[in-house]
């Protein structure tokens, strides 16, 4: 019988933190978060998302850690694992890993197009023409174009992932949220010196109570609780995928 084998952790405590960091901080947290937030009532919106972050975040986020940790496999084994005698919570593992899979064909689309973008900007693809959407629907009408990127993508996420998790995604993962937290930072200071940064600011962040009412308070409470969610990744088994690489010398 072959003895079983090792699962492989993550090699620092820095590296676990900055790999699931950039499992969460994405579009929902970038481009998503100053509009729904400027929509449902400025730091109203804030004020419930920040509680629910508390009071439900943090406690589901460390649930998932510990199946995941206690587990050693991803969420589908690690449910069936843990589960009691005669009980179905292996189900929501696999319910979880359908989610994982919907979720990276939505990701590896949205991110071959930013490739794409990318590609379009060094090549001189948007010089003439003041109308972004329109170079957006073209490539849309792509077919081909679309599946390239779209399989680039994949290509290069299976390359990392078949290096390792030390050698692969934690190496590679630093340097990526490392390059991510400076584009920001360069993003947040540039936005400071437009016009209108004051009055953009004040609809962000301000309490505006009429605004949250307008939208309906029910609805406001339901997006912050949301964006919770949405914020750590939660529902999918992602943070479980990723507790059970944690050490357990490293506390959850």
């Amino acid at each position: 019988m072959e003895p079983k084998k090792t699962r492989e952790s993550f090699a620092s405590r820095l590296g676990f933190i900055l790999v699931s960091a950039g499992c969460a901080i994405g579009i929902g947290n970038v481009w998503r978060f100053p509009t729904v937030t400027g929509e449902n009532g400025g730091g109203v919106f804030v004020l419930f998302y920040l509680l629910f972050l508390v009071i439900m975040g943090i406690p589901v986020l460390t649930m998932e850690l510990a199946v995941g940790r206690a587990g050693r496999g991803s969420a589908g084994m690690a449910y069936k694992a843990l589960e009691p005698k005669g009980s179905k919570w292996h189900l929501h593992g696999w319910v979880c890993m359908a989610g994982c899979a919907l979720l990276m064909m939505y990701y590896t689309t949205v991110t071959g197009w930013m490739v794409d973008y990318f590609v379009r900007f060094l090549t001189g693809g948007f010089e003439g023409t003041g109308d972004v959407e329109a170079v957006f629907n073209s490539a849309l009408a792509n077919p081909g174009e679309q599946v390239l990127w779209m399989a680039l993508i994949t290509a290069a996420g299976f390359l990392v992932c078949a290096q390792g998790l030390q050698s692969g995604l934690e190496r590679i993962g630093k340097w990526m949220m490392g390059a991510l937290i400076l584009l920001i930072l360069v993003l947040v200071a540039h936005s400071f010196v437009l016009d209108g940064v004051g009055e953009g600011l004040a609809f962000y962040l301000l309490p505006d109570w009429d605004r949250a009412m307008e939208q309906g308070l029910g609805n406001v409470i339901m997006a912050a609780m949301n964006q919770s969610f949405f914020t750590l990744s939660l529902g999918i088994g992602a943070m479980e995928i990723f507790g059970s690489y944690m050490d357990r010398r490293f506390a959850l």
